[in-house]
Parts: C-alpha cells; sequence; structure tokens
C-alpha cells in the first residue's frame, strides 16, 4: 500500500493576514465605491466622468504596478512597500469627503489607486511564495474571497451610514479610514516575510524578455478582454438609471445598491470554489468559461427589459464572472512563471489590467453617454467573446524535444 502524500498546508500566517488586509481594505473602499455614484449625482455630474475618473486611477496605477513589480523581484524585504501602499490608498479613499467638483474626486482617487498599484505585485508575489505551486488556486482564491467579502461588507456599511447620517459625504468619507488603517495593521502584522538572497540586478527591459511565451499569450488575451472589461460600479449607475422612472430615485437607488451586495456575495462565494477547481482542473479551460460568462451579462444588458429581478440576473452573472477572471487570471500567471519572476509577472499582468480598465471605463462611460447602453455594451461583448477565444488558443507548453506537455495541474 502507497503511502499517502501529507497535503500541503496552505492557510498560513501569511495567507490569513493578506486575506484579512484585503478585507479591511475593500471594506474601506466599497465603501467609497458604493456612494460614489450618488456623490457624483449629487454634484450633479455626468456619467462619462465616472467612467473617466475610475479609468484615469485604473490607467495611473498601472505604470505603479508595473515599476513595483520590477522591483520587487530584486528587494529582499518586499512588506514595508506593502504597509506604505495600504496606507496611501487609505488616506486617498477618505479624501474623496474633501471634494467639491467631481476632477476633485478623479485626483483623490487617483492618489489612492497609486498606493494600491504600488502594493498590488507585492502582495501577490508575497503570497505565491507562502505556498506551494500545487495550491496556488486556493492561496489566490482565498485573497479574492476575503477581498469579496469587503465588498460585501462595503455596501452594506454604506447603505447603514446613509441611513444613520444621511448625504454627510465628508463624515460617511472619513470612516472609510477605520477599516482601512485594520489592513495596514493586518499586514504589519500578520504578514511572514520569508528571507530572500540579493538577486543580482537585471535590467527592465531583460526581465521582461525573460518571461514565457505561454505567458505573454495570456497577457494578450487578458488585454483583448480587459478592453470591454469596464467598473463594476456602471453596474450600480445603470440600475439606478433603469429602475428609476417608475420607483423613483431613492428607491432605485436602494435596489442599485442592495443588487451590488449580492454580486459581491456571490463575486466572494465563486472566488474560493474557483480557486479549488483551479487546482484540480485546466486553468486555462476554466479562464475561458469566465471570459464567455462576461459575454453573457453584457448580452443580458442589451436585451433584459428594466425590471428590478431581471436586473438582478445581470449583477449575479457579473458576479460569478469576476470571481472567476481574478482568481485564474493570478493562479494562471504564477503557474506559467518561475517564483523569481513573479513580481514582474504580477506587476506586467496588473499593468494591462490597469491600462485595459482605463480604456473599457473610459469607452464605455463614453458609448454610453452618447449613443445609449446597446453600443456601450455591445462593444464590450465582442471584446469578451474574442478575449475568450484567446485564452483557448494559448495551447499547451511544448518542451524541446517536440512533445506536447500536459497542461493539466499536477495533484
Amino acid at each position: 500500500m502507497t503511502p499517502s502524500v501529507p497535503r500541503s498546508r496552505w492557510l498560513n500566517s501569511t495567507v490569513l493576514g493578506i486575506g484579512l488586509a484585503s478585507l479591511f481594505s475593500d471594506w474601506s473602499h466599497e465603501i467609497a465605491t458604493s456612494l460614489l455614484p450618488g456623490f457624483l449625482a449629487y454634484l450633479g455630474v455626468a456619467a462619462v466622468w465616472l467612467g473617466l475618473i475610475e479609468g484615469v486611477a485604473d490607467g495611473l496605477s498601472s505604470f505603479a504596478k508595473m515599476g513595483s513589480g520590477h522591483f520587487t523581484d530584486r528587494l529582499q524585504r518586499r512588506k514595508p512597500i506593502m504597509v506604505i501602499g495600504y496606507l496611501v490608498t487609505t488616506a486617498g479613499t477618505a479624501c474623496f469627503g474633501l471634494a467639491t467638483t467631481a476632477w476633485q474626486v478623479l485626483l483623490c482617487r487617483s492618489a489612492a489607486w497609486l498606493g494600491r498599484g504600488v502594493r498590488t505585485p507585492v502582495r501577490k508575489a508575497l503570497l505565491a511564495a507562502a505556498v506551494t505551486p500545487d495550491t496556488y488556486g486556493r492561496a489566490f482564491g482565498f485573497e479574492r474571497m476575503m477581498d469579496t467579502l469587503g465588498a460585501v461588507v462595503g455596501p452594506l456599511t454604506a447603505l447603514g451610514l446613509l441611513g444613520l447620517l444621511g448625504t454627510n459625504y465628508p463624515l460617511l468619507f472619513s470612516l472609510t479610514l477605520i477599516p482601512g488603517v485594520m489592513a495596514c495593521g493586518c499586514i504589519a502584522f500578520g504578514v511572514r516575510e520569508k528571507s530572500r538572497p540579493k538577486v543580482k540586478y537585471i535590467s527592465f527591459r531583460e526581465s521582461l524578455r525573460g518571461l514565457p511565451p505561454r505567458y505573454r499569450r495570456l497577457l494578450v488575451a487578458v488585454g483583448l478582454f480587459g478592453l470591454g472589461d469596464f467598473a463594476h460600479s456602471m453596474l450600480i449607475l445603470l440600475a439606478t438609471q433603469r429602475l428609476a422612472p417608475t420607483l423613483g430615485i431613492e428607491a432605485a437607488a436602494r435596489w442599485a445598491v442592495g443588487l451590488y451586495v449580492v454580486h459581491n456575495i456571490l463575486y466572494a462565494g465563486f472566488s474560493y470554489l474557483t480557486g479549488m477547481l483551479a487546482d484540480r482542473l485546466n486553468k486555462r479551460y476554466l479562464l475561458a468559461g469566465g471570459y464567455g460568462l462576461a459575454a453573457v451579462m453584457a448580452l443580458l444588458i442589451i436585451v433584459l427589459p428594466a425590471s428590478p429581478w431581471l436586473l438582478g440576473l445581470v449583477f449575479v452573472v457579473g458576479g460569478i464572472y469576476i470571481a472567476m477572471e481574478e482568481t485564474l487570471e493570478d493562479s494562471f500567471c504564477a503557474e506559467l512563471t518561475d517564483e523569481a519572476q513573479h513580481g514582474m509577472a504580477f506587476g506586467v499582468l496588473a499593468t494591462v489590467n490597469g491600462v485595459g480598465d482605463f480604456a473599457s471605463s473610459v469607452i464605455v462611460g463614453a458609448l454610453w453617454s452618447w449613443l445609449g447602453t446597446g453600443a456601450a455594451f455591445s462593444y464590450s461583448l465582442v471584446l469578451f467573446v474574442v478575449g475568450a477565444l484567446m485564452v483557448l488558443g494559448i495551447g499547451r507548453e511544448t518542451p524541446k524535444n517536440g512533445a506536447v506537455a500536459s497542461d493539466a495541474p499536477t495533484s
């Protein structure tokens, strides 16, 4: 009888600390995200501003991710950078309440997302280093689940605060400091960074050229998909606008935030489920399926009439596909690259996503304002389908001897 192989212990102090930090940080900025469409409406600005705010912030953040990803592979101690990134994000989010114009909101969001950009590849590299390759899916799925639990609690907190404090936006946004500071503490005191030897300096170009071909093909697929993958805060605006004529603006806003909570509950639950599946099944097929679900969501937005329950279906599909997308992109990235390349690989992946977020949010917001939702989400639909087909085309690794290696996960 063959002795049983001990199961890898993946839920350690570092994974738990990063997961809790993601929970509290997302709690903080999801309060702000839930309040932001109403705040912009209170300021009297158009839908194109929401897309511009989300897109520009993500676009600027992407450059920070690229630089941070490159340098984190060279550093012996990376945790301090992560703590600083969380602090900057917390402060920038709280500053929303000081804004009186849309461009000031844009400035605050950009500052917050700059901190987020710096910390993102560092966090992912530390997470990958804390577990074994056969548990990448569960580790990244757990982190996404915890992040999204914050995205569930955040909108619920926003609803409660609106009921208690009304539209006192300076006070509402200042309260985001509480979970934000707790996130910083989880990183500072919970994460145990492994000692790393000094790494020989490699230029940015050399680091980029050293990334594997299959990883580069993944980047192309992610980039094409990302050009249509608009910020999901726009779903809140969509529901508010479509329901307002029949329910009134206040009831429509409550329904929209409530549907966003449902979206995030499914996002949380399916993140860990997707991670478990990713450690057992082919990540490529799973990711293509997630991209396909995004196409289904876009189609539903185009064809379904304005009804709370039918719009709820849009939020449900949106929550499931975003869980699959984010968990699988990260775990697939870790699988396709060596540990010594993880910082650069995650940084480049995040940059490609950030550029896509910038372009998609701005383009979808502009098409929505000028041509209507049909044109805006048809644009997304086409790119979602193309992205899914590109993922399927990544193929399997071909060793130097010419044999085709299996891309199924190892047990």
